[in-house]
Order: structure tokens, then C-alpha cells, then sequence
């Protein structure tokens, strides 16, 4: 059987380096006393804010340091366990970690409400004086959530609250990173091969349709043996969700959710509408892969397969970071030196390891550098990952660098952007790097196709399954675990089904998808992703004025609401327009992909 790799084993050139935040566990242990420290003092300026502005600005400054101490405190504790769910020491950790942070929120609980008994025009004022420029969004924020802030006393509960109501989010990822075997496959050799998770997406792109089948049916059906507990983790999530909510006042989850960004339901219910429209392209697509496959009919585990072009990626992190920087140079000479610094400075946590978290993510500490997890393999995907995850890095890291600390942390709405822009940006790359050859051609529109599906449509159909599953708690069902698969296998049947055998076993796919433990996230992906189109597009075109405006979007951390962010990058996410136009780029895509089928090798 394959052997996994250790973290001992890996170079350490290629693990990051949280030594930047602490210098070890015991420097962690004084930082954590100190933010216990804080907190604890914090307490002293409750009741002084009505005495003006200098009372404010202390509490401010105080409020802000230890929120700056804090997060360091929770990041290096989260990253320490993500080297390896099963180490009791770093699960002690961070488990600590989380209980500071509760701690701290219900001692600053009292911040909020106090500040919403100063006269809304004195707030104004303080909004519009230089002194309190470093706060002026905060600011606006606490006015803004004034119709849905308690009182100091329910706010302070409902932040002694969190630390319980995030117990199903934690236990969903003990179970899945740490606790859950899915056992053994034999892989196309036929020799065994450890069935993981973080493997799948491998395992699915194989050309072995019996590797294929026999990898998503393990992970499938894994997960379904643990499905009636996943079921109830899940729905204790959405109930926590629907007490908040309900509690602040909001007439669902959703917008609560939605509402502190400031962005209309509107924006989500027109995304789902107009990926609905896009569902005949989408089945077009899908009948072409089914053609190329030579397959009678299309299953879903066949939809990742790779189809036999003779065109592979097989980059090392090296090499795949040296790509990278080629696919961003249109972005400017200072962009590539600063990402340059990502490998050599182990910003990366590079390789998969026994037991490490799975996935990729970038994690933002603001006195130091992003931190990037990977599991970096050796394919296209493998290198669009690296990408972007560096698009997220980059945009903490001009964000961090120009903003001040309350202003530095920009909402998820634009986040997926930066990333997806990266993505982009390099499939243009290589596209030019390959021009002439069509079967690099053909791979690289099969993989943006492929990138399209799974980030538009796929997401927005995880969005769809989470609004659904709300409204029917709301509504006062039970998600047990056949409400919920009966909710996923009837989403895939609307967006497969014209082109697609929907098989049984994906009915438990939604539970291995972690970011439904995040409400009404994933619909950010989709409209990331229809905004990074239009960007990548105008950064390409050689405007100047354009490149200028998206590396001024980079800088603006939280300073703006997202859609004003992204308006001075020049996309208008309030209209369906720039989804309208994405899914137009994606019928290109597959007529271009159908071409090149047509034509014969050169």
C-alpha cells in the first residue's frame, strides 16, 4: 500500500514558518496570558464612552489592540492543528484558543451598545474627524448594525453562546479530518492506495473508470455511515444560526448573513436565477465530455475524469511557483517581486501529510505575512490551487500593508476575487505558452470549463442547498439525514440531470463539504468568480487605467463596503450583469472547446 507522507519527512523549506508570530509554544503561552491580561482591563471602560470623544478613542485603540493580540493568538493555534489534526497538544490548543476568543467577546460585548447611546450625530461627527480615521469604518459599521445590536447584558450573552454554538463546526472537523477511515481502493496499477479525502479529487481525474467509480463511492459512502451524526452536527448548525438571527431581529439566517456586508438578498436569489438560465450550456458541455470519454453515459464520477489529450501539468512547487509568477506579471513588476517572496520566506505550507487538514486556504496574521495552506500535487489543478491561494495572500498583503489594523481585514464577498482573478490570469498564461498546440489548447479550455463548472454552478447549487435547508428548519422540519440528501440529490438532478446519471451516492456528497459550517458562504465563490472574469479581462487588455484600478481594489482591506470595493475595481456586483456576462464567457468556452475537438492534430 502506498506509504503517506509525514510531516517529519518534508523538508522544511517547504512547511511555513509561525515563528514569525511566536517564537514557540511558550512565547503562544505568554501572549495568550497577556490577551487574558487584556481583556480583563478592557472591562474598565464600560460605562466611560458617554464622557466624548477622547473616552472613545481610548476604548478604540485598547479595543483594537487586543483584538490585533487575539487573532494572532487563535491563527498560530489554528495552523499548529492543521499540521496535524491528531497531536493532542495542538487540539488542546487551539481548543484553548477558541474558549479565549469567546472570553474576550463577552468582555467586549458591551462596546457596541455603548457606543449606540451616543447620539447619532456626535457618531457622525466622529465618523467625518481625521483622529478617528483609523476607526471611520467600524464606525459606520456599529451605525449600520444598530437596528439589529441588543443590550450590553444580551450581547454578552450571546457572545458567552458562541463558543457552544460552534461545538457542531468542531466536531464536524474532528470527525472528518481526524476520526474518519474511508479505507483503501486499488489504484491503477492495481496496487492499494489509501482513500483520503484530500486524495479524491486525484482519484476522480484517473482514466480508470473503476478507479474513478471505486474513490467516489468510498468517500461517498464513507460519509453516509456517519450520516445520521453529520446530519445532526449540521442541523445543530443551522439552529445556532436561527437563534442568532432570530434574536437580533433578522427575518431569516440569511440575512443576517448577508446584511453586515451590506449586500441585498437580491444579489443571491438573481445569482441562483441566472445560473438556473445557464443549465442548458452547462448539459451542452457535459454531453461533449460524455463524447470524449466514450462512455454511454455520463455518471458522476466521471465528470473530473481526465480525457486523454496527451497534455499534462506536471509541475513541482517549484517549478509551479515560478509559473505562478509568470501568469502575474501583467499585474506589474512590484506585484511579482512581493509574491516572489512567498517560497523562499515559507509563507507555504507545501505538501499533503499523515493526518494534516485538507484542503487549501490562506490565513492572514497582521504584523507578519499570509500564511498558505496547501496539498500541493503535481497537476493543472495542483498549480490553479497554488494560484489561487497566492491571489488571497496577495490581497492581505496589500491590504495589511496599507491599512490600519481596524481597516485591514476585507469581507469574504471579495475575496474569492483576488484568487479567481489569479486563476484566470494564469489559463491566459499558459494558453499563450501553448498557442499552436492543440492539445495543450484542449486541456487547458477543458480545465477553465471545468473551473467554470465547479466554481459557478457547482457553488451556486451548494447555495441553493443551504438557503433551501434553512428555510425548512425555518419553517419547523427536521433536517434529518434523508430531509437533507433528498434536498442535495433532487439540486443535482436540476443541474446535471439533462446530461448526467445522477447517481444515488450523491446524495451524501453534502456531507463532506465543510464550508456549509460557514452560512451562506459558498454563494461568494460564484460571485467571486463572475467578477474575476470581467476583471482579468480589462487587466489583459493592456488598459493601464485598468490594472491600476484592480491593484487599488487590492489595497482597500475593509475600508469600503465590498460592492463599493469592487465598483472602484470596476465591476458593479448590485446588477446581474457581470454574472450574465460570465455565463456568456462560459458558452464561448464550450464552442471553443468543440472547435477544437473538431479540428485535426497539427
Amino acid at each position: 500500500m502506498q506509504d503517506e507522507r509525514t510531516r517529519a519527512s518534508v523538508d522544511s523549506r517547504y512547511t511555513w514558518d509561525l515563528t514569525r508570530i511566536f517564537e514557540d509554544d511558550t512565547a503562544w503561552e505568554r501572549a495568550f496570558e497577556s490577551v487574558k491580561a487584556q481583556a480583563q482591563s478592557f472591562a474598565a471602560h464600560a460605562g466611560t464612552l458617554v464622557a466624548g470623544r477622547d473616552a472613545v478613542c481610548r476604548a478604540l485603540d485598547a479595543y483594537m489592540a487586543l483584538m490585533e493580540r487575539m487573532a494572532e493568538v487563535y491563527g498560530y493555534a489554528m495552523m499548529k492543528l492543521h499540521e496535524d489534526t491528531t497531536v493532542s497538544a495542538s487540539q488542546a490548543m487551539h481548543s484553548r484558543a477558541q474558549s479565549l476568543y469567546s472570553e474576550v467577546a463577552a468582555k467586549t460585548a458591551f462596546l457596541t451598545p455603548e457606543l449606540l447611546t451616543l447620539a447619532q450625530d456626535e457618531l457622525e461627527d466622529m465618523i467625518a474627524d481625521p483622529a478617528f480615521a483609523d476607526y471611520d469604518a467600524f464606525l459606520k459599521g456599529v451605525l449600520r448594525m444598530k437596528p439589529h445590536t441588543l443590550s450590553p447584558q444580551e450581547e454578552k450573552l450571546l457572545a458567552m453562546a458562541a463558543e457552544v454554538a460552534g461545538v457542531p463546526e468542531n466536531a464536524y472537523d474532528m470527525l472528518s479530518d481526524a476520526d474518519l477511515n474511508l479505507g483503501t481502493i486499488r489504484g491503477e496499477n492495481g496496487e492499494k492506495v489509501a482513500l483520503t479525502d484530500a486524495r479524491l479529487g486525484l482519484y476522480l481525474e484517473s482514466p480508470n473508470r473503476a478507479v474513478r467509480k471505486a474513490a467516489y463511492c468510498g468517500v461517498m459512502n464513507g460519509y453516509g455511515k456517519l450520516g445520521n451524526t453529520i446530519a445532526a452536527l449540521y442541523a445543530g448548525q443551522v439552529k445556532a444560526g436561527l437563534f442568532e438571527s432570530s434574536a437580533r431581529g433578522y427575518k431569516s439566517a440569511r440575512e443576517a448573513a448577508l446584511y453586515p456586508d451590506e449586500i441585498e438578498e437580491s444579489v443571491y436569489d438573481s445569482l441562483i436565477e441566472a445560473v438556473h438560465g445557464g443549465i442548458d450550456t452547462l448539459s451542452e458541455y457535459l454531453r461533449i465530455r460524455r463524447e470524449q470519454l466514450g462512455v454511454p453515459k455520463l455518471h458522476m464520477y466521471d465528470l473530473y475524469a481526465r480525457t486523454g489529450d496527451g497534455f499534462e501539468v506536471k509541475m513541482d512547487i517549484e517549478e509551479a511557483f515560478e509559473t505562478f509568477l509568470e501568469s502575474v506579471a501583467p499585474l506589474g513588476e512590484d506585484y511579482v517581486a512581493d509574491a516572489s517572496r512567498a517560497l523562499k520566506e515559507r509563507w507555504i505550507d507545501v505538501y499533503e501529510t499523515k493526518n494534516k487538514r485538507g484542503g487549501a486556504y490562506c490565513s492572514e496574521v497582521y504584523k507578519t505575512t499570509p500564511y498558505v495552506l496547501l496539498n500541493h500535487t503535481k497537476t493543472y489543478d495542483g498549480l490553479s490551487t497554488l494560484c489561487h491561494e497566492m491571489g488571497h495572500a496577495m490581497h492581505s498583503f496589500y491590504s495589511s500593508k496599507t491599512q490600519p489594523f481596524a481597516k485591514a481585514d476585507y469581507t469574504i464577498f471579495v475575496a474569492e476575487v483576488a484568487s479567481t482573478c489569479n486563476e484566470i490570469l494564469l489559463y491566459e498564461h499558459m494558453m499563450r505558452k501553448h498557442a499552436g498546440d492543440r492539445k495543450a489548447q484542449l486541456a487547458l479550455v477543458g480545465a477553465m470549463l471545468e473551473h467554470f463548472r465547479t466554481t459557478v454552478f457547482r457553488q451556486t447549487m451548494f447555495a441553493e442547498f443551504e438557503h433551501q435547508a434553512h428555510a425548512a428548519a425555518e419553517a419547523g422540519e427536521s433536517l434529518t439525514r434523508e430531509r437533507l440528501c433528498g434536498l442535495y440529490y433532487d439540486l443535482n438532478k436540476r443541474y446535471y440531470g439533462k446530461a448526467v446519471t445522477v447517481d444515488n451516492e450523491v446524495a451524501q456528497e453534502w456531507m463532506r463539504i465543510p464550508h456549509f459550517y460557514s452560512p451562506f458562504y459558498v454563494y461568494k465563490y460564484a460571485t467571486g468568480f463572475c467578477a474575476a472574469v470581467a476583471l482579468a479581462r480589462g487587466i489583459l487588455s493592456g488598459d493601464a487605467g485598468k490594472v491600476a484600478a484592480y491593484r487599488r481594489f487590492l489595497t482597500l482591506g475593509g475600508s469600503m463596503p465590498p460592492v463599493e470595493e469592487l465598483k472602484v475595481a470596476g465591476v458593479d456586483m448590485s446588477t446581474p450583469q457581470p454574472v450574465c456576462e460570465a455565463l456568456d464567457y462560459f458558452a464561448e468556452l464550450v464552442m471553443a472547446y468543440r472547435e477544437l475537438l473538431g479540428r485535426e492534430d497539427a
